[in-house]
């Protein structure tokens, strides 16, 4: 096998998507900061304990894992940021206050996430500890809406769902709730006849609400649908008004839908929900949520809510980067050529200096001025 073919589903970035991955990378950073959020970066590895904790089923799965040669112990490669932010918070911060953390770097992947998917994306992300209110939802849904548009996405569609459903029907009914896992994994294939099998002997009430939820999605008239058909327990009643709350805040932005069956997540959130899509991707390209339970296995659970999405998949979507104009230079050591050229730079400009005997090959820049010596002096000229 030649030894610069890659893992599948690993590949390199070369300059041209490099440069659009970076700028988007610049551009949501600063976004994040003027909403006040904190920069983080958490390490690429930490012990399995640590890493996993309360990070649920799917993200164990998705981590590489590998034996320190220190300490004998076993260690994971991140999968995902998110557990690692809250562990920041709950035990390095300490904070009592209200936190805005936001991060950005590579994580990876036993297996793709879809079917041109990368095993290594970049995931950039905010997260609000310490508000349990919806104040706090809808500014990451708000953030997570302004980072889409940052790339020039407005058509978006933003799902909605919240967990809240489920665990009150399942809370309300110790039958149903021994088969959690299996309703879950039925719910989030839309399987309705093997729901239907499953959930023989389920009180009628408990049975009919779980059936109907895979047919409870569409617009935001599901709502009323759902407070028609399920029943009205103090969990779904709230759950549904909270988004309900949140779609009312996103109409104008997105387009807004709901599906009461979405339960991605389902092991690591503790409320609402969303997913954002764009046209020319089937999957989402944002994903968030609260997670109020995450910081309980640092010793210091906290309301929290947050969202992320991978800069690679969508920097993918996005046209090619216009070639940047830029000056070419001859190589060499005169004083007055080597002030010329850091005066150039220090305005903005890019010089590139030609190595003797080469030409300049580059997928970012065009050279559209030269830097020539007329009578004593480096003056610019246009070329062609």
């Amino acid at each position: 096998m030649p030894n610069w073919l890659l893992p599948e589903n690993i590949a390199d970035v070369l300059p041209s998507e490099a440069r659009k991955i970076e700028d988007l990378r610049r551009q949501m950073l600063d976004t994040f900061r003027l909403y006040g959020y904190e920069l983080v970066m958490p390490p690429l590895l930490e012990y399995v304990e640590s890493l996993l904790a309360g990070a649920g089923a799917d993200t164990d799965l998705r981590t590489f894992k590998l034996v320190d040669q220190l300490s004998g112990r076993l260690l994971g490669l991140r999968a995902d940021m998110t557990t690692q932010v809250a562990r920041i918070d709950a035990h390095l911060l300490n904070r009592d206050s209200i936190t805005r953390l936001c991060y950005c770097g590579s994580v990876l992947h036993t297996r793709p996430s879809g079917l041109h998917a990368t095993r290594e994306p970049i995931q950039i992300g905010a997260e609000i500890y310490g508000h349990a209110g919806l104040e706090a939802d809808a500014e990451i849904q708000e953030l997570a809406l302004a980072s889409v548009a940052l790339a020039g996405f407005l058509d978006v569609r933003l799902d909605m769902a919240h967990v809240g459903v489920l665990r009150a029907l399942l809370d309300d009914d110790a039958v149903a709730k021994k088969d959690e896992a299996a309703i879950t994994a039925l719910l989030r294939a839309k399987d309705v006849p093997g729901l239907n099998e499953l959930t023989r002997g389920y009180a009628q009430a408990t049975r009919d609400a779980l059936l109907a939820l895979p047919n409870l999605y569409g617009d935001v008239e599901v709502l009323k649908r759902a407070k028609e058909i399920l029943p009205p327990l103090p969990g779904v009643t709230r759950a549904l008004a909270e988004l309900a709350a949140l779609a009312a805040g996103a109409i104008g932005r997105a387009q807004v839908a709901i599906d009461l069956a979405d339960l991605r997540g389902y092991q690591y959130e503790s409320g609402a929900m969303f997913a954002l899509y764009v046209p020319g991707l089937p999957n989402a390209v944002a994903r968030g949520g609260r997670y109020d339970h995450v910081g309980e296995a640092f010793g210091r659970a906290r309301p929290a809510t947050g969202f992320s999405l991978d800069l690679r998949e969508l920097a993918r979507l996005l046209p090619t980067a216009e070639r940047k104009h830029s000056i070419r230079a001859p190589w060499g050591n005169a004083l007055e050529l080597r002030e010329k050229i850091a005066d150039l730079r220090k305005a903005g400009e890019v010089v590139i200096q030609s190595m003797p005997g080469h030409d300049n090959v580059q997928d970012e820049f065009e050279c559209d001025r030269v830097l020539v010596l007329e009578d004593g002096n480096w003056i610019l000229k246009n070329l062609g």
